[in-house]
């Protein structure tokens, strides 16, 4: 029997993380809920957030205490998540992708192994084919131009066999000023690149939407359509609301404050 499509919506105004973390909690409630009667659909949220740096769950808080202060001065939001992971910097120039993905729909049940590296594999596909960029291997999680420049990562969380978070692949330059002012995903020695830089060409993120769609679609064996918020009942209702609430908070700052010492 061949798999329901899974549904997708692109957001375009910049959503503050907190209240798109709240619309991934909501929908996995409404997935849970509504399982049993195989009525739930399966849906990817791509988006570019508001500037937040966001903490996994790898830290303790005496560690976050500090960051919290100091990179609230410059002007971006703080999270604290229940994400596998550790200090991220998410914002407008970055589109990030959400899967609400049931992964019990499979015979048998999709890992949680298989699903992070479809993930890995569908940027993978979609940077080669559309950019003519490769990555190269890694022993840390994410997708590498090359050994020290970092261009996409993933951090999952997997609940009665439901997903929530995802991926980040940085599309133009304005995310880099600050990635440059943490030690992102607690490596040292690696920077933030992105396709802007690596092709010398420029791209929005409006403009790879379309793309790393198809290459989900393929990458799950999925087809992939549209999401009529008009007619997807709660689920349409709760990303009208996040929507609403984006184009009420108004403008973003554009890069990070410098701070007098």
């Amino acid at each position: 029997m061949s798999l329901p499509p899974v549904f997708y919506h692109y957001f375009q105004t910049p959503l503050p993380y907190a209240r798109t973390l709240a619309l991934q909690e909501r929908l996995h409630q409404i997935q849970l809920a509504t399982r049993h009667t195989s009525s739930h659909h399966d849906v990817l949220l791509l988006l570019q957030h508001r500037p937040v740096y966001t903490a996994g769950r790898r830290q303790t808080a005496e560690e976050l205490t500090a960051e919290r202060i100091r990179l609230t001065r410059i002007g971006a939001d703080f999270v604290t998540t229940s994400r596998g992971g550790q200090l991220t910097y998410h914002g407008p120039g970055q589109l990030v992708g959400y899967p609400i993905l049931d992964l019990g729909r499979t015979s048998p049940a999709m890992g949680t192994r298989d699903y992070v590296c479809r993930i890995q594999r569908a940027i993978q596909a979609y940077l080669a084919e559309e950019h003519g960029l490769r990555t190269v291997p890694s022993e840390h999680m994410g997708l590498f131009l090359d050994a020290t420049t970092k261009v996409a990562s993933i951090g999952v969380q997997v609940r009665h066999g439901l997903t929530t978070h995802g991926f980040a692949m940085n599309v133009t330059k304005e995310p880099l000023a600050w990635f440059d002012r943490v030690v992102a995903c607690g490596l040292a020695d690696v920077k933030a690149g992105c396709i802007e830089l690596a092709t010398g060409k420029a791209v929005q993120v409006d403009d790879v939407v379309e793309g790393i769609v198809a290459a989900f679609g393929t990458m799950y064996g999925r087809g992939m359509e549209r999401l009529s918020v008009e007619s997807a009942g709660e689920v349409g209702e709760a990303i009208v609301a996040v929507e609403e609430e984006a184009l009420a908070a108004g403008d973003w700052p554009k890069s990070p404050a410098t701070l007098s010492p």
